[in-house]
């Protein structure tokens, strides 16, 4: 998402993230309570608004950025080596991107549209449009659906090659709608979401919208200049447990694995 400016109504929209655990999938007993534990810590861009984070199978990283006239989409190294950027036109807010195959779709803001890109070079193939702002993307290629959120309690299923959108469900946490839904990273049967302004992320089943899992990145180390701005956005799943979650303008990314909660017995 964009600007703090934006945030403090959301702050007030977005409940508070309370449930209990437990050993199963969401039921009455509500969501399980795990916390982001640091495996490792590696450089990042701390120029770098991050709006959209991505690993690609060949293992290289993808950063979509934010802010007018500074937006853009680059590929790297895991360790920061730049492969490949394409700057977005200085009008466009770049939000976040999903890889689907040999192409990759980036979001933008408030100007209702998405740039579809070559995954090699990033240079630009299509476009298309969307209603509403965009904020966050992450692809179900077994599910042949992309999930576009636009921070409120709805993500949109919407068509892998075009974007068009197919449906709306609400994402609930014990029962009541969790807005603020920010960027995204599917897997399998779940989907992730960082809650735009707090440090928690939202694992939700992509069938139900049911929050199974909140997690608590709290211990993760915020290095970034002091600003409302530079809050967590970024997780891109690796394989097995682990991910990569970093943020805006931070200059480390993390590999953590998501964990039981000890404080919640």
């Amino acid at each position: 998402m964009a600007q703090f400016p934006r945030a403090a109504a959301l702050l007030f929209a977005v409940p508070l993230l309370v449930s209990c655990s437990g050993s199963h999938k969401q039921g009455d007993e509500g969501a399980l309570h795990l916390t982001a534990h640091i495996e490792e810590r590696l450089p990042f861009d701390e120029t770098s608004f991050t709006q959209g984070l991505e690993l690609g199978p060949d293992g290289t990283l993808y950063v979509g950025t934010g802010m007018e006239g500074a937006s853009r989409i680059y590929r790297s190294t895991v360790d920061g080596r730049e492969l490949a950027s394409q700057d977005l036109a200085p009008e466009f807010f770049g939000e976040g991107i999903t890889l689907i195959d040999d192409s990759l779709w980036q979001l933008t803001w408030q100007n209702n549209t998405a740039i579809k890109r070559d995954a090699e070079t990033l240079e630009e193939i299509s476009r298309a449009t969307y209603e509403g702002e965009g904020w966050g993307l992450c692809a179900r290629p077994d599910a042949g659906e992309v999930i576009f959120s636009d921070g409120t309690s709805e993500l949109r299923r919407m068509d892998p090659d075009t974007l068009a959108e197919r449906e709306r469900f609400t994402v609930t946490l014990n029962g009541s709608p969790l807005s603020g839904l920010n960027e995204l990273e599917c897997v399998g049967e779940d989907i992730y979401a960082n809650i735009f302004t707090s440090t928690d992320i939202v694992r939700i089943d992509a069938t139900t919208g049911v929050v199974e899992a909140v997690i608590d990145a709290s211990g993760v180390p915020n290095n970034a200049t002091p600003d409302p701005n530079h809050v967590l956005n970024g997780i891109a799943h690796i394989e097995g447990d682990e991910f990569y979650i970093t943020g805006k303008r931070w200059p480390d990314m993390y590999r953590v694995t998501f964990i039981p909660d000890s404080s919640h017995g």
